[in-house]
């Protein structure tokens, strides 16, 4: 018997199901969820790190899905009020790509979960070979502390064609593992500067006056940028259906 009410603690689960065509089954999603549109109709249950455990209880899920160790505490609480919890750990490309087979395994769906994947390696090729630059990137995950890009979003720059300034750290899987400085930004010089701040708007013009930034070629040829961390900041589908053509774009 496979899940027929299922809770997204976060968003490319949501997006997922919606894909494969089994966005009915979710009853409850994350405050954060944007896609699809349609989605945000569906009952808040959660932020990032925290839940709403007596609403979640309610709605009487038999499957509840999250991501990373950060909601750890959540899925325990869960857990020991006898639900079915599953949190994902994926950090790479391939792992995303496998975590969309996996959710569509979950739900029956294991076929079209596999055709979306093959659909979206051949994206990758694709991309790879039009790109064509080999652009210095720095990609900004949160300005205070400076964190640069994670694993998914440094394949993904390389696949678009740059260079990821910071790829040697980009394994950390905890946020303070991708602790940058200023200083190490501009010696590394990079070509273009991608903001993509994870619960609030980019302020391009504060990273363009930072101390000794406009020594920076990416502040000196005003290629300063923001992306939606809905797109890039959450490792499933939103990455390959719009992210790579937007940073393709940006770096070509």
């Amino acid at each position: 018997m496979y899940p027929k009410r299922i809770i997204c603690m976060t968003e490319e689960s949501v997006e997922t199901l919606h894909l494969i065509g089994k966005l009915d089954l979710v009853v409850g999603v994350s405050a954060y969820v944007r896609r699809p549109d349609h989605a945000r109709q569906i009952e808040t249950i959660s932020a990032f790190t925290h839940a709403n455990i007596k609403k979640i209880k309610a709605l009487k899920p038999d499957l509840i899905l999250g991501f990373s160790d950060i909601q750890q505490d959540i899925a325990k609480t869960l857990i020991g009020e006898g639900l079915n919890v599953f949190i994902s750990n994926q950090r790479s490309i391939a792992e995303i790509l496998n975590y969309i087979v996996l959710i569509s395994s979950m739900v029956g769906e294991a076929s079209k979960g596999i055709a979306l994947r093959e659909e979206f390696l051949n994206k990758i090729e694709q991309t790879k070979k039009q790109s064509t630059k080999q652009l210095k990137v720095y990609f900004e995950e949160w300005n205070d502390p400076m964190i640069s890009a994670i694993k998914w979003v440094s394949e993904l720059i390389s696949i678009c064609g740059g260079v990821d300034i910071f790829s040697n750290i980009a394994n950390g899987a905890m946020a303070k593992d991708r602790f940058v400085t200023a200083k190490d930004v501009i010696e590394k010089n990079p070509d273009i500067i991608l903001g993509c701040w994870c619960g609030k708007k980019v302020d391009i013009d504060s990273i363009k006056n930072r101390p000794d930034f406009h020594q920076i070629s990416a502040v000196k040829n005003n290629r300063v940028y923001e992306l939606e961390p809905e797109i890039y900041l959450q490792p499933g589908p939103a990455l390959f259906v719009d992210g790579l053509d937007q940073l393709s774009k940006l770096l070509n």
